[in-house]
Parts: structure tokens; C-alpha cells; sequence
């Protein structure tokens, strides 16, 4: 069972796609992931982009602990209904659901303009290191990365770090048993206000 863990939605059960290809992040992972995020202040307010969302666990779990923008983006159609449906439950006024590929999400650029405070990237495990290094590189590409923005890239322990472009740059790392998450940021920028 998947179940929303903490905020104004906690405790809350949340559907899971039928099939094998998801697998949602363990609680005992999402616990420690958004006991970081809310330890660094990065969820209240945030404008937040849950990348290949699954069951949307991720994303809503933002959207439970004071996102105020969360837009999930998941190419399985019997997904994205799950995920609108888990999203219900939530009760979010400000939760989207994308049914489309990461890819064309993102080469489409931000809806309005907005740029993200929070990308989660939680690729299946038969995503390869190239598709997701193209994956990072267009997040800085079209733009979709505010200035001080914050990316979560989960992947399997036995996965190599992922190859980060340009506009992006390693700023830690956590393993859990068979659950391995890198952590970037944008570098800090070389102007001096």
C-alpha cells in the first residue's frame, strides 16, 4: 500500500497503476527525501515538477506538505488516470496532470513561463543513462529551472551517477538499500548583485 505520509493529506491511501512497469518510491524513502526537502525549505510554496510520476506519489506528496504548484507528467495513459484519480483524494487546488512523454513535456517548455522550484526524476529502471542525461540537459535547455531550483534523480543503488549538463551540478547523494538519489543545483551564479 502507498499512502501519502505526512502534511494536510497524510495518512491518505493513494492508488497504484495496474502492471509492473511502476515502482513507487518506499515510504521509508519518500520519509527521508522530504524530510530533507522540508529541512532545506524547499517545499512550501514551491512550484514543483514530478517527472515519469507512476502513481504520482511523489508529486503529491510535495503537494500534501505546501507545493503550490505540482504538475506530474506521466506517458501511461492507465497511469495519468490513476494519478488524476490519487490526486482527487488530495484534494490539491493546484495539481496537473500531463499524459505525455517526459520528452515532448519537455521540449514543450514551461506552461506560462513558470519555472520550477523542485524537480523529482524517478525514471523506470529501463531508462538509459543517455535518455536521462537528454532528460537533465532539456530541464536546463527550455528553461524549466528557476534560479535556485532544486533536483531529486532516483534511480537503482547500482545505477552510475547520473551525467549532469551544463547548468546543473552534483550537490549530494544518499543511498538506501537498493534506492540510490543524486541531489543538483544550478551553480551559483557569477554575478555579484
Amino acid at each position: 500500500m502507498t499512502r501519502i505520509i505526512s502534511g494536510t493529506a497524510g495518512g491518505r491511501r493513494l492508488q497504484t497503476p495496474p502492471g509492473s512497469s511502476t515502482r513507487p518510491t518506499s515510504d521509508r524513502v519518500r520519509e527521508a527525501l522530504f524530510s530533507r526537502l522540508e529541512h532545506r525549505g524547499l517545499l512550501e510554496g514551491a512550484r514543483v515538477l514530478d517527472l515519469y510520476a507512476g502513481s504520482g506519489a511523489l508529486g503529491l506528496e510535495a503537494a500534501s506538505r505546501g507545493a503550490a504548484q505540482v504538475l506530474l507528467v506521466e506517458s501511461h495513459k492507465a497511469a495519468a488516470k490513476v494519478i488524476r484519480a490519487n490526486a482527487a483524494v488530495i484534494g490539491h487546488p493546484d495539481v496537473r496532470v500531463l499524459a505525455d512523454t517526459v520528452e515532448r513535456a519537455l521540449a514543450a517548455g514551461p506552461p506560462a513561463g513558470v519555472r520550477m522550484d523542485l524537480v523529482l526524476v524517478d525514471p523506470p529502471y529501463d531508462v538509459s543513462e543517455d535518455a536521462l542525461s537528454a532528460v537533465l540537459a532539456a530541464l536546463v535547455g527550455h528553461q524549466w529551472l528557476a534560479r535556485d531550483a532544486f533536483v531529486v534523480v532516483e534511480r537503482s543503488s547500482r545505477s552510475p551517477q547520473p551525467t549532469w549538463p551544463e547548468g546543473l551540478e552534483l550537490s549530494g547523494e544518499k543511498r538506501y538499500g537498493e534506492t540510490a538519489m543524486w541531489f543538483a543545483e544550478p551553480p551559483p551564479s557569477d554575478v555579484v548583485a
